[in-house]
């Protein structure tokens, strides 16, 4: 483990209420006994904390960030609305948003804010958190409702995204912004100048507009055509056309991904 397990929670609370919200959540969780309930889940957390070389001063923030929405609401009728999973995603994406522009300014002193931006924007993507989850096994940690569970909600972008970002606000909260900085630099930035240039964290829709623009043609719209399977598990159809002609066809479990399919396909038979 890292040196992080001698930090006080005092390096997250010094601002205004933090400390008061920290204490909710940890009671919350903690009343709730939920490590006790799942012993087998509550070992488990002890291998995740070894894999990313951090061990929580209160289990119960590491409980909050895996113990997703669908669970609360499922399991405890007096549950609160909004959910400390949610709260922590929220504050857990402004830290992800910070540590990552400060990595790239002083990583790169010589690029111009419009690539850095473009750059970070992929480094936050849903589909890039999802990416670095995956590599982590996060979902096999998180804790569902049976429903959310059934419907492959631990291998969904959605939960996977949120839940990377809920840790690192849980992280911050146990100890601070140098620990969550840590994780980032170790977890989330490792590798990703190759990471970005995957296919699928390319902005296809971007590159095809930038494409019709540079050609003097108006952008290429998105029209759904179809839609197939339960309503759980979905799958769209699109086609990206240009007035009357489809400049192509996609397909996925989102409007927005059947989008960056269509393009993908339009921008190979452009050439772009």
């Amino acid at each position: 483990m890292n040196s992080s397990k001698s930090r006080k929670t005092s390096g997250a609370g010094d601002a205004g209420g933090i400390k008061g919200i920290i204490r909710r959540i940890v009671d919350y969780i903690g009343g709730k006994r939920i490590g006790e309930q799942y012993p087998k889940w509550e070992r488990s957390l002890q291998q995740l904390q070894k894999r990313i070389d951090y061990s929580f001063h209160d289990i119960n923030l590491l409980h909050a960030a895996l113990t997703h929405k669908s669970y609360l609401r499922r399991r405890f009728d007096d549950h609160q609305n909004p959910s400390p999973f949610e709260r922590m995603e929220f504050l857990g994406d402004s830290i992800l948003g910070f540590v990552v522009s400060k990595e790239l300014f002083a990583r790169h002193p010589e690029e111009q804010e419009g690539k850095l931006s473009k750059l970070k924007s992929k480094i936050v993507s849903e589909t890039y958190l999802t990416l670095k989850a995956n590599t982590l096994e996060l979902g096999k940690y998180l804790l569902l409702s049976p429903e959310e569970q059934a419907s492959g909600g631990a291998k969904k972008p959605s939960i996977l995204s949120d839940s990377m970002e809920a840790l690192i606000c849980a992280i911050f909260l146990d100890s601070g912004i140098a620990s969550a900085t840590r994780f980032v630099r170790n977890h989330i930035l490792k590798d990703y100048e190759s990471t970005v240039t995957r296919n699928e964290l390319v902005n296809y829709k971007s590159l095809l507009q930038e494409y019709m623009q540079s050609q003097n043609q108006d952008p290429p719209t998105y029209v759904t055509v179809g839609e197939f399977g339960p309503e759980h598990n979905k799958t769209f159809s699109v086609e990206a056309r240009q007035g009357d002609i489809i400049l192509g066809t996609g397909k996925g479990n989102t409007k927005k991904n059947a989008q960056q399919d269509a393009a993908h396909q339009a921008c190979q038979k452009l050439g772009v």
